[in-house]
């Protein structure tokens, strides 16, 4: 009885500040992102060879890539369905539904049977725990952002922001370190038989982990409000998509530089780098483990200027500085030179800081209390399909077409120029 009293007041929502709030967003977003990110690391090394064994290596990784897709596809799925019950049932119930489906998924694929023991059925069964994951985190975001930004004092509302935020470079530091200790220790035999399963299995500890620390914190004030005032929407989505088009379009292409950038630096480039560039896989590693903590450190330095200095001020100046990085990216990383290759990530990982920290409380602001879920789910998600969610494939596609990196380096100048463009005018018409 005192065990089960105990558990109780431990998971009974508490009054809490601002910064536990954020803290507590931030824990959640970075094992959620952990788990998105494996994937990522494992489709660039692992799936190839291990799902698609009957076509050449570089169809593999273009179909590992594909599958790799499927997960962005999902994301507005989620994102439409948990941010209608979101804004109508409550941000913290989401929260929890969006980890523990998460987290389901990421083990199942580490249990996946392989081509070799199951056929066809073993990509079949990968693309559907994928879609999934998709699922997962396409009603993590909004969800997390939310708890931070409405919990947060009027005047620092992008620097509590910025903290699940920072839970997208934590979760990607924690994929890297996990495989790189794994690639480090194992042979590649050992790897390729069961250690790529090791990242996916051990996510069944930290969801736990993280479930304990989300059933801990209270509802977002701004929801209960909307609760007591009984001004809830039936159809949050419906309202968004009827008074909020034009937002939802231009958050979508404010994200889709920083998002296709972001996945090419988290996931094309260890594929490209070691397969056409043949340079060490666990240097790649330790170099994108290197510039995520850049990225890290900078997102709530950036976040805070916003506060002081306004938000569109930060956010044009990252999103010029992206359109610099997208240009010179691939023309640095072709010498093949180590240094030359790990200031080109260090750079890249300094712009995206800059754009993404502050860009989680400009979205939350372009929609009401009653449908801000929905809305800032939809536009985020929706951006991440054309940005990252088809980044690696176009840039494997690309390649493969024309031997050559500088159609991708073309392709990023010109979202991340799209991406410009949707900031200065999203920016001026939220100022």
């Amino acid at each position: 009885m005192t065990i089960d009293r105990n558990l109780s007041q431990a998971l009974t929502p508490q009054r809490v500040r601002p910064l536990r709030v954020a803290t507590a967003s931030f824990i959640g977003t970075a094992i959620e992102w952990y788990d998105y990110f494996i994937y990522g690391l494992a489709a660039a090394i692992v799936f190839g060879p291990l799902f698609f064994p009957s076509v050449s290596p570089a169809a593999g990784t273009l179909a590992s890539f594909a599958t790799y897709s499927v997960g962005f596809l999902a994301r507005p799925v989620g994102g439409v369905v948990m941010g209608h019950f979101g804004d109508r049932v409550g941000r913290k119930s989401m929260l929890v539904i969006s980890l523990l489906t998460m987290g389901l998924a990421t083990v199942g694929i580490g249990l996946l049977p392989t081509y070799a023991t199951v056929g066809v059925w073993a990509p079949v069964l990968l693309v559907t725990l994928r879609f999934i994951q998709g699922i997962g985190v396409g009603g993590e975001w909004g969800g997390a952002v939310l708890m931070a930004v409405e919990h947060a004092p009027e005047r620092r509302k992008s620097f509590y922001g910025s903290f699940p935020q920072m839970g997208v470079p934590g979760g990607l530091i924690l994929a890297n370190l996990v495989f790189l200790g794994l690639t480090t220790n194992l042979s590649d035999e050992a790897f390729m038989s069961w250690g790529w399963r090791v990242p996916f299995l051990a996510s069944a500890v930290m969801v736990i982990a993280g479930l304990v620390i989300r059933l801990t914190i209270e509802e977002s004030p701004d929801f209960e409000a909307v609760k007591k005032s009984k001004s809830e929407v039936r159809m949050p989505v419906v309202v968004v998509l009827r008074e909020n088009w034009r937002e939802v379009c231009l958050s979508a292409g404010a994200f889709i530089g920083i998002n296709a950038v972001g996945y090419i630096f988290m996931a094309y480039l260890l594929s490209y780098t070691t397969s056409v560039l043949e340079l060490s896989r666990n240097l790649i590693l330790t170099f994108t483990l290197v510039a995520s903590l850049v990225w890290l450190a900078v997102i709530p330095g950036a976040s805070a200027l916003s506060d002081r200095h306004g938000r569109r001020r930060v956010l044009l100046t990252g999103s010029v500085g992206l359109v610099g990085c997208a240009a010179l990216l691939f023309p640095v990383i072709d010498t093949a030179r180590p240094p030359l290759i790990l200031v080109a990530l260090l750079v890249t990982a300094v712009f995206m800081g800059i754009v993404y920290g502050p860009i989680a409380e400009l979205f939350s602001g372009l929609f009401k209390a009653e449908v801000r879920y929905s809305g800032a789910s939809l536009g985020y998600q929706v951006g991440a399909i054309l940005g990252g969610g088809i980044a690696p494939t176009v840039a494997t596609g690309l390649y493969t077409s024309w031997s050559s990196t500088t159609p991708i380096t073309l392709y990023l100048a010109g979202v991340t120029l799209i991406s410009l463009g949707c900031v200065w005018i999203v920016t001026r018409r939220a100022r």
